[in-house]
This record gives structure tokens, sequence and C-alpha cells, in this order.
């Protein structure tokens, strides 16, 4: 019997049906990333066995599971993330959002995009270091993804010094430990704050399971993927999930301001209802 021969090109009509299946499961435009594509869906291909792109759609199709459609939105989706990413709005939540929660004690607060969990920690330590009687507040920090692999390294809070670059040593002595792994220099966030933190797989384009009301929503540098009707639709639901004087956080490459909304400016990337 003779193998078929292996054909790893990626045609044009495939990729306009991967994009079009990206963009109706996640909202996510991938524009002209054909190579970007190719080669990260080359690596799954191999991992199931396959020789070309037609049996992988193929595949797709007859998945009614639609495990294998997410498992592709998965690897084609970016992640780039770090500890404290954007220090402005940390430094806004500790001088201007806590002091106006200080008599109720009370916050709930949802990372939209929580990749592989920096942001929530970063959340998690900004309340920590802020709140001097921080046991007596009631405190829930969601963190969500559409990346089940994010997530897994999330929930393992472990990650290697690269990642934690630009951490202020106090920071890094008082919320991670350092752990041995081989050769590698790995540090795993403490469980005062891990427990702060609950993290769960949501495609922000589904319906969504939580009823809110949320005080603060992070929504940081994920949007950038989405074609403005897409961001409206994402802004009105973000809307409706926060409370009278809730702030939504976005990145500080993603205004509003060409968008229908009803948030108001507070400074650059940040809104209030």
């Amino acid at each position: 019997m003779v193998e078929s021969a292996v054909d790893l090109s990626l045609s044009e009509a495939h990729f306009r049906e991967i994009k079009s299946l990206l963009y109706r499961m996640a909202g996510i435009q991938l524009h002209d990333k054909k190579d970007l594509v190719k080669t990260r869906l080359m690596k799954r291909m191999k991992t199931l066995g396959m020789r070309n792109f037609s049996d992988y759609m193929e595949y797709l199709k007859r998945d009614s599971s639609r495990r294998e459609l997410a498992a592709m939105v998965d690897v084609l989706t970016t992640n780039k993330t770090s500890f404290f990413r954007e220090p402005k709005h940390f430094e806004f939540l500790r001088r201007s959002i806590l002091p106006e929660l200080k008599d109720i004690r009370r916050i709930r607060i949802w990372s939209a995009g929580c990749s592989s969990g920096e942001e929530p920690f970063s959340i998690a330590i900004t309340l920590r270091e802020s709140i001097s009687d921080i046991s007596r507040w009631d405190i829930k920090i969601l963190a969500t993804d559409i990346s089940a692999r994010m997530l897994a390294i999330a929930r393992e809070a472990k990650y290697n010094s690269s990642k934690l670059e630009g951490v202020p040593s106090q920071i890094l002595n008082r919320y991670f430990t350092r752990i041995k792994d081989g050769s590698s220099e790995i540090y795993r966030v403490n469980d005062d704050v891990r427990s702060m933190v609950q993290f769960a797989r949501l495609n922000l384009m589904s319906r969504w399971p939580m009823k809110g009301p949320f005080d603060l929503i992070f929504c940081r540098n994920v949007m950038i993927y989405f074609d403005n009707p897409t961001r409206e639709r994402l802004i009105h639901r973000f809307w409706e999930l926060l409370k009278p004087g809730g702030y939504l956080f976005v990145g500080h490459s993603e205004s509003l301001a060409p968008l229908e909304h009803r948030f108001q400016y507070i400074q650059p990337a940040i809104y209030r209802k």
C-alpha cells in the first residue's frame, strides 16, 4: 500500500474557510496572516497524524463535538501578556477606585481575556498591597479566557524568571515562591494570591453564565482582534454587566472613541458607567 504524500500547502480557499470559522466562533479577524496560520496548524495536524489541510478541514467539519474547532481557536489566538502591564491602570485602581469602596468592603472584578493569568494575579496583588484590612473584605476576581491551554498555565501559576522581569523585588519576595524545576528558575504565585482568583473558560462571543454586577471589568488588548460591530456588541454587554459607577479598562491601543457607547471617558483606556 502506497502512503499518500505529505502536502503542507495551505490553499487560499482553505485559508478563507479558516478565517471564516475563527470569526464566527470567536469574533477574531485574522486579516492576512496566512503564514502564521499555516505554521500553527501544521503543529496541530502533526499531533493528529494528518498529512494535508484538506484532511484537516474535513476532520473539522465532521467533528460534531466541536472540540477540534475549539483546539484550532486555541492555537490561533495570540497570548501576549505580562505582570502589571500598563501600570497606570493598577495605580488608578489603588488610588481612585479602592477608596470609593472602603466603606462597603466588597468588590467584584472580571478579567476578560486573562490569558496565562498575569493580569488577574496582578490585580489580586494590587489589592493585597493596597488594603490593610483585606481579611475583612469580600473580594471575588473572575478570570476567563477562550484558551484552555492558557487557562491551564494560569491555574498552575508557575512562571519563569523572564515573565517576571520588571516586577519589584519586594513584590516578588512577598507574593511568589521560587521553586526548582530542572535548570530553570521558576516562581509560583503564593496561595494567598491564587485563592483570590477563579478561572473559567469562556468565549466572549457566546452566552455569559455569570450575572454580575461587577465593579470593574478588565478587557485589555483583546478587542484589537475584533471588527467594530463586534466591539460595539461586546462593549454593550460589558455595560449591562457593570454596576452604576463601575469601570471598564481596555488596552491603551483600544480607544472607544470611534464606537457607539454610553461610557464616560475617565483617562486613557479607562471608562466609567
